[in-house]
């Protein structure tokens, strides 16, 4: 089983929140979703993994058992074109949960006139095989967000 853990701190508000339908409707995956705290932040690894896919505004840690965790950090982000956002590892490393991986802004997210909601999602899997799912309540970046099967 994965524990996946949040990375950032915020709100955690599950994916029918966020004002994006391809998120909302779980189209890219399961999982859910966290209104972070409207400062300067490192978003960390949710697992242990290699990183898979790094972009400025998302990544994805594949772990051991082969569970790919997608964090996107805000809505419609690539827009800004890595502005605000800062990599702090690359692509290929294998990281350790709480580790972090991106350096941003979510107000200065806001302020550009985007979400800065991020979704965590469990990709390619199956929404009966994700448990204990956070859709509420105040979360710090490592809180447990939901284990998967």
């Amino acid at each position: 089983m994965t524990t996946v853990t949040s990375p950032i701190a915020g709100r955690a508000i599950g994916l029918a929140a966020v004002p994006d339908p391809v998120f909302s409707g779980a189209m890219v995956g399961p999982g859910t979703a966290v209104d972070p705290v409207r400062e300067p932040c490192e978003a960390v690894a949710p697992v242990d993994g290699v990183i898979v896919s790094l972009h400025a505004h998302a990544f994805v840690v594949v772990d051991a058992e082969g569970h790919g965790v997608l964090t996107h950090l805000g809505i419609d982000t690539v827009q800004l074109n890595g502005e605000g956002f800062e990599l702090l590892v690359n692509k290929g490393d294998t990281v350790t949960r709480g580790q972090a991986v991106v350096r941003w802004n979510p107000a200065a997210v806001e302020a550009a006139g985007k979400s800065p909601i991020s979704p965590v999602i469990a990709l390619e899997a199956t929404a009966d095989s994700l448990g204990d799912l956070r859709v509420d309540g105040d979360v710090k970046a490592g809180d447990q967000l939901f284990s998967w099967q």
